[in-house]
């Protein structure tokens, strides 16, 4: 027995659900062929077994073929989805877990180019500016084609033994009838709000005559388009009250704001840096106004939030969807009473922007979500522990050093600077980005907590190594800043690291040259122009930091457009030269061999990425049993020596991992961490 809010069962109708934990509809784009196979069904078997209450499949499955997959979505349309859908519910199920699917017509939210080719539809002609398809205005025969759609998907999730679904009503088709932005209709399906809401009526309708009573149906709505033109507070709180009215759906689960623009978007799912639960509080006033069971998720990373929000009667189940990205153990952790063990969602969004940008769901610091058929989330014990030296105290070297000392092995942990976190250290400085720190705290509570002994300010050399006698050594020294190739005066300028680490003041007049295209660049540019400066940031590339998704670009341009920092594209830093006590910076086009331009500054930033610390790992490599080899089959397949034996007389096992073979990003460095860790 317990008096935490958040484990109290909830009674849903019929269905009890056995605490307040819940994962709100998203696509991960583990889907193949449109159908939930099984990466996609251990994704959600994972989250049951670590004690939720519902998970929430699909964001959302497609009814109708004319509404395309935008990101992966399941095709709810099709026969074939049953059977799988009835092993996912299954196993969930049997793990505790409620499990419901999210429905919809995307409408004007995906692309019309893609699937079978079929036009886009929208009830008005009004085009989405992020999916940027212009709609066909949709037809009587168009609606009433999908409102069947809608009953016979219903029907294949209760075939498939769901517990329910709920309709996505928010940027897509249902909640476009109801918009003044989106609906300029002059028909039955327009105008007055009676007329604006007779298509959900109608689907609602349809889907309960098709479900019968004993099957939950509930709808994610927009109650408040927070928009000029859409649709406003008052009118989205008399449309879930009309919805509560007819007696045909069991909850509501509530959005605030649109999603038609990046920037929009990431006020209704905002990331770091941003408000933490900027609409709990309008989601407790529309419960208070229906009376109605309620959901909502937005940005609610941490369970403290979440205790209160439910504590305070402002939801009835709390959505906490990135949090369970990032640890899908939550409810059982806090059941446990093991809280501060939780890994935190640090708000990256590396989860959406990646599926919003055409892939995978991945969290940022934890690598084994999404990939649960070859990688656990509890680290088994290994058969033969030894003593392992992990060499860099960066997110790489962390993790590699928290895998081998859950495996059971003797842990020492060697970093050169006073504090760890590597580049992390770097990229807080942006005081948006402070969150991310908490990548590293985890990891460091967690080494203390496993016995594992940290070494801090040696710079280790071959002979330091050598000294603990280890059976494995994992090389995490990252990398260090590296200039793009110039023709000349690669020297006159400053790195990115210069910039956020404090070590150079930003001058009036800056250049930032981002040949790298993800945060670092950015970052340096937000910083330099927060403290005063003039800043131009040039990009080769035909859009500036190609690495980073939509969600993440939203603060850095909210901030260069506060800054008047000026963005220039399709333009290659050629040479920097001086002229006086200045710089000038000499520009090329790929696109125009001839042409030339440049610019008077006062410094220039340059940001290519980093080059491998890797002198360290050259020392120990011909010293090692396996010669520095990674067998990348046996890797890949999750069989065999993953370090095969090449020089009998080696005392060691020896790779490395992140930045200190390539430069790329805190995924990977934790995946090469954590799936060769888990290998002996």
């Amino acid at each position: 027995m317990t008096n935490d809010p958040l484990l109290q069962p909830f009674q849903l109708r019929h269905l009890l659900l056995r605490n307040r934990f819940l994962s709100t509809a998203h696509e991960p784009a583990y889907s193949e062929d449109g159908l939930p196979k099984d990466r996609y069904r251990l994704y959600h078997l994972e989250k049951a077994r670590g004690g939720i209450a519902l998970t929430m499949t699909a964001g959302s499955a497609i009814v109708s073929p004319d509404s395309p997959a935008a990101f992966g979505n399941l095709h709810a349309y099709r026969d074939e989805i049953v059977p799988w859908l009835r092993r996912l519910a299954d196993d969930c199920h049997e793990a505790g877990a409620a499990v419901m699917i999210q429905l919809t017509h995307l409408g004007r939210r995906t692309g019309w180019n893609k699937a079978d080719w079929l036009p886009v539809l929208a009830p008005s002609p009004v085009r989405e500016p992020a999916h940027r398809a212009f709609p066909k205005e949709a037809e009587d025969w168009d609606i009433a084609r999908i409102i069947a759609d809608y009953a016979a998907a219903a029907q294949r999730m209760k075939e498939a033994g769901l517990d329910g679904i709920e309709f996505e009503a928010y940027g897509h088709l249902m909640d476009s009838f109801w918009s003044p932005a989106t609906n300029r209709r002059s028909d039955e399906w327009g105008g007055s709000l009676e007329n604006r809401t007779r298509f959900a009526r109608a689907v609602i309708d349809a889907v309960r005559a098709a479900v019968g009573p004993d099957f939950i149906v509930g709808i994610r709505m927009v109650a408040d388009e927070d928009w000029q033109q859409g649709l406003t507070r008052a009118e989205g709180v008399e449309i879930a009250q009309r919805l509560v009215g007819t007696g045909k759906i069991d909850f509501l689960n509530l959005i605030r704001g649109h999603i038609d623009t990046d920037a929009a978007l990431a006020d209704v799912i905002p990331i770091q840096g941003m408000r933490s639960a900027p609409h709990l509080d309008f989601a407790g006033e529309v419960r208070a106004a229906t009376g109605f069971p309620v959901f909502h998720a937005a940005r609610i990373p941490d369970v403290a939030t979440a205790r209160h929000a439910v504590a305070s009667g402002k939801l009835d189940m709390v959505g906490m969807t990135r949090a369970h990205i990032a640890d899908p153990h939550i409810a059982r952790k806090v059941a446990a009473g093991q809280e501060a063990r939780i890994r935190p969602c640090v708000g990256a969004t590396y989860c959406l922007d990646r599926i919003y940008e055409g892939g995978e769901a991945l969290c940022i610091h934890n690598a084994a979500t999404g990939r649960e058929g070859t990688i656990p989330h509890e680290i088994p014990p290994s058969a033969a522990p030894r003593r392992v030296v992990v060499v860099g105290g960066g997110p790489g070297g962390l993790e590699a050093a928290r895998v081998a000392a859950e495996r059971g092995h003797a842990v020492t942990l060697l970093e050169a600077t006073p504090k760890a976190g590597g580049q992390v250290n770097l990229l807080v400085a942006n005081p948006r980005r402070r969150e991310m720190a908490g990548i590293v705290d985890w990891r460091l509570a967690e080494l203390d907590r496993l016995g594992v002994a940290i070494r801090q300010n040696v710079w280790a050399e071959a002979e330091d190594v050598l000294a603990l006698s280890p059976g494995m050594v994992v090389i995490a020294t990252g990398g260090l800043p590296q200039a793009p190739d110039l023709a000349e005066g690669a020297a006159l300028g400053v790195s990115s690291w210069d910039i956020l680490s404090g070590a150079v003041r930003p001058g009036a007049e800056v250049l930032v040259y981002d040949d790298n295209g993800g945060h670092q660049g950015m970052s340096a540019a937000e910083v330099a122009a927060r403290a005063g400066a003039r800043v131009e940031l040039i990009s080769p590339e035909r859009f500036f930091a190609p690495e980073m998704g939509g969600l993440n670009h939203v603060p850095y341009m909210r901030a260069f457009h506060e800054t008047g920092t000026r963005i220039t594209i399709n333009t290659r830093l050629r040479a920097i030269t001086r002229e006086g006590n200045r710089l000038r910076a000499h520009l090329s086009s790929d696109f125009a061999p001839g042409w030339s331009d440049s610019r008077l500054v006062d410094q220039v930033v340059l940001e290519h990425a980093t080059a491998p610390n890797d002198g360290l790992y050259h020392a120990l490599k011909p010293l090692s049993r396996n010669l520095g080899e990674v067998d990348h089959r046996a890797l890949i397949a999750g069989a065999g020596a993953v370090l095969p034996e090449r020089n009998a007389g080696g005392r060691f096992g020896l790779y490395r991992i992140g930045d200190a073979v390539a430069a790329r990003n805190i995924h990977a460095a934790i995946y090469e961490a954590l799936r060769i860790g888990l290998r002996w």
